[in-house]
């Protein structure tokens, strides 16, 4: 008898579940964030880590617990990188996603879904700016990172 596989379809299965009840921060189902940022993305690999992405930040899954699903060692790799653990300073957590081939590009569509026009339109415009702000220093950081590792 053969295991069963961990396929993408488990990953966004597992990834509802996980955010089942969530709402983002205007009010809308949480579970639409990391499939946007799953279909911004290509290759399995990273669309499982994309739809995953904010699992183990934002829910009681664990990386123990993707494990145990079957889902493959590289994938929970990226998405322990992608985990913003609490209490660390953005510049280490950003330097762990840069770090990781799969992470770094997941990071960059995340930061892109997050700061579009489709998620900032529906915030107050305090909320909106401190969002760019920290959105376009994400990304600052990313190239920092991205640009000294390749040279």
């Amino acid at each position: 008898m053969t295991e069963p596989v961990f396929t993408l379809d488990s990953a966004i299965a597992l990834a509802t579940r996980a955010h089942e009840g969530q709402v983002d921060k205007a009010g809308q189902p949480y579970i639409k964030h990391p499939l946007r940022v799953m279909d911004a993305v290509e290759g399995t690999e990273h669309r499982m880590a994309a739809v995953l992405h904010d699992v183990l930040e934002d829910t009681p899954v664990t990386a123990d617990d993707l494990r145990a699903a079957g889902c493959p060692e590289r994938v929970v790799t990226a998405v322990i990188a992608l985990s913003h653990r609490p209490g660390e300073p953005m510049a280490d957590y950003l330097a762990r996603a840069a770090a990781d081939p799969i992470a770094l590009v997941v990071k960059r569509a995340d930061i892109a879904d997050n700061s579009g026009p489709l998620r900032l339109d529906q915030l107050d415009e305090p909320t909106r700016k401190r969002l760019r702000l920290k959105y376009a220093t994400a990304l600052r950081l990313l190239d920092e990172y991205e640009a000294a590792a390749s040279s």
